[in-house]
């Protein structure tokens, strides 16, 4: 993008972009907005808060336990939710079960309510 065309849509966060100078070199510059990717942005935003509200609803029918709620609501992947609790991810699957999350010690769940940041009596009684 050449330095003429930098968005400068109106708002409050500026971002450093790099673009072309008249001379064709790359420099940086500031771009207070982009509508574009504010939407892009926003689109993302609606279709995660859309996952979280079905995490909810597979609990409520007690089909997911709150482990999954939870790691959705965080945004996790299973790789980075077994970086945090030491589980595998097979393990970490059977426990986002409401039978495999019901055998869970007490120990195990504070390993959960850690990398999730809540307390263990939150984890086991989510508000949703």
């Amino acid at each position: 993008m050449k330095k003429k065309d930098l968005p400068q849509d109106k708002g409050f966060i500026k971002e450093i972009c790099y673009v072309k100078n008249s001379e064709g070199k790359y420099e940086s510059d500031l771009s207070t907005g982009w509508d574009v990717k504010k939407e892009a942005l926003d689109n993302a935003w609606d279709d995660i808060n859309q996952q979280i509200e079905e995490a909810k609803k597979a609990i409520a029918a007690g089909e997911k336990s709150p482990i999954y709620y939870y790691f959705v609501k965080t945004l996790m992947d299973y790789q980075v939710l077994a970086g945090y609790t030491g589980f595998w991810k097979c393990s970490i699957k059977k426990h986002m079960t409401p039978k495999g999350f019901s055998k869970l010690s007490d120990k195990k769940l504070a390993k959960y309510a850690k990398a999730f940041d809540v307390s263990i009596d939150e984890l086991k009684n989510p508000k949703i």
